[in-house]
C-alpha cells in the first residue's frame, strides 16, 4: 500500500473530475470520523496491487502493521490501473460518484433491468436528464426513486437527446450494479 505518484494522481483526478466537476473538492477535502482520534482526519487515495483505494488516513496508519502480501484490501476500491497504465473506475466508486456528481440521468422503471444487464441507455428508457450535459461528459444513472444504478459516458448532449428518436443512444454504460452478480470473481 503506497501513495499515488504524480502521474497516477493526475489520471485518477481527471477521471473523477469527468463525473464530479468542481465537486471533486468535496471528495478530496471530506473529513473522516473513523478511528480513535477525536479530531476528524481526511481521506486519501492509496494504491495496492494496481487498485486504487479511497481510505481514511487513520485507517492507513493502523494498516502499516500488516505485511503487504497479507493485506487484501483497505477502504473503498474506486478503480484500477490496467496493464497498459490506464485508470478505470469500478462499480465500487458508485456511492462516491453519486453523492458528488454534477450530471445525472434517471431511467424509467421499464428500462432499469436492461441497464442492469449491461446494456446502454437509449432515449426510450430515459425518464429525466439534467440540463447542460455535453457529449462525452460523465453521468451517473439513477432509478426514478433516486437509487444509483451505475455510471457511464453521455453519447449526446441534453439538447440533442430531446430531438432524437426513441432508439437513439443516450448513455454508454461503463459500470452498473449488476456487475456484482455478473463478475463476482473479479470484484
Amino acid at each position: 500500500m503506497r501513495p499515488l505518484d504524480e502521474s497516477e494522481t493526475t489520471q485518477v483526478f481527471e477521471k473523477l473530475f469527468k463525473f464530479t466537476g468542481n465537486n471533486l473538492k468535496n471528495i478530496v477535502e471530506s473529513p473522516s470520523h473513523e478511528g480513535p482520534d477525536q479530531t476528524p482526519g481526511r481521506y486519501c487515495f492509496r494504491l495496492h496491487k494496481n487498485r486504487v483505494y479511497y481510505v481514511s488516513e487513520s485507517l492507513v496508519k493502523r494498516a502499516t502493521n500488516i505485511k503487504r502480501e497479507n493485506l487484501v484490501a483497505l477502504g473503498t476500491n474506486i478503480g484500477k490501473f490496467t496493464k497498459s497504465g490506464k485508470f478505470h473506475l469500478t462499480i465500487q466508486a458508485l456511492n462516491l460518484l453519486a453523492a458528488n456528481t454534477k450530471h445525472k440521468v434517471w431511467l424509467k422503471p421499464t428500462s432499469e433491468m436492461s441497464f442492469l444487464y449491461g446494456n446502454d441507455v437509449v432515449k426510450g428508457g430515459l425518464g429525466r436528464i439534467t440540463d447542460n450535459i455535453n457529449a462525452y461528459d460523465g453521468v451517473v444513472v439513477f432509478s426514478m426513486t433516486d437509487v444509483p444504478l451505475g455510471f457511464g459516458i453521455a453519447a449526446k448532449s441534453t439538447q440533442d437527446c430531446r430531438k432524437m428518436d426513441p432508439n437513439g443512444l443516450v448513455v454508454i454504460r461503463q459500470a452498473d450494479t449488476g456487475e456484482y452478480l455478473r463478475n463476482q470473481e473479479d470484484l
